[in-house]
């Protein structure tokens, strides 16, 4: 079992850890982790992580006293947050699905938080296995579009929504979403970081649409904030 599973840190109070075929906490889960930990989360508010991947973000809002619900499609990243939440001692719902579609219709969050898919996808990469946890079209919102769209129905009056994704993808596009449905938005982070192994392999199909320049060696992340007022 040693040898299936890698430790990870997002933060130094939330260790997980990986099985394979999940997506591994990276620098998008760290800056998402950091901002989270600047909201106000009264005890017990109700918190969802979309698209939970290993947990890492659930296991980060329940350690601040939340009740959290976590979602993925993928079995083992379903798999993989019950295991976090078993060591950590947390209790927290998981559930297997796309997106809100298994969670009660009346249900309402103070807080939820998503770290999606997000890596724009030349159409020759499959998006089975591991790959689907960043693989997310030509345009890189094939998930983030559903997210923005379905998100500001669940939140509660004063709810907060913090999503990370990369500048490649257009935080306009997600700003005018979140904006034009009753949201109070704002870019409240950014950071650059090297390319990973996806961007290396994709930089000159990112070049060649105009998404990347010939000099560009870094991603921008940023973390979205929206609030219903």
């Amino acid at each position: 079992m040693a040898s299936s599973v890698t430790p990870r840190t997002v933060s130094p109070r939330t260790p997980v850890v990986t099985v394979p075929g999940v997506y591994a906490p990276q620098d998008d889960t760290r800056l998402l982790a950091a901002a989270l930990e600047r909201e106000e989360i009264p005890p017990g508010a109700d918190a969802l992580d979309l698209c939970t991947g290993s947990g890492a973000l659930a296991l980060a809002a329940a350690r601040r006293g939340a009740a959290v619900t976590a979602v993925d499609i993928s079995r083992r990243a379903v798999w993989n947050t019950r295991l976090n939440a078993l060591l950590a001692r947390r209790r927290i719902r998981v559930r297997r699905g796309d997106l809100t579609a298994p969670l009660p219709p009346e249900h309402r969050f103070d807080l939820v938080v998503s770290n999606p898919p997000y890596v724009p996808t030349p159409n020759a990469c499959t998006a089975g296995g591991r790959a689907r946890a960043w693989n997310a079209g030509a345009g890189g919102r094939e998930l983030l579009d559903r997210i923005c769209d379905r998100v500001p129905a669940i939140l509660r009056p004063g709810g907060r929504f913090l999503v990370v994704h990369s500048a490649l993808c257009g935080p306009e596009e997600t700003l005018l979403r979140l904006t034009s449905a009753g949201l109070d938005t704002a870019v409240s982070h950014r950071a650059h970081i090297p390319f990973g192994p996806v961007l290396h392999d994709r930089r000159d199909w990112l070049r060649a649409r105009g998404l990347l320049a010939p000099w560009d060696e870094s991603e921008e992340l940023v973390i979205i904030r929206a609030v219903r007022t």
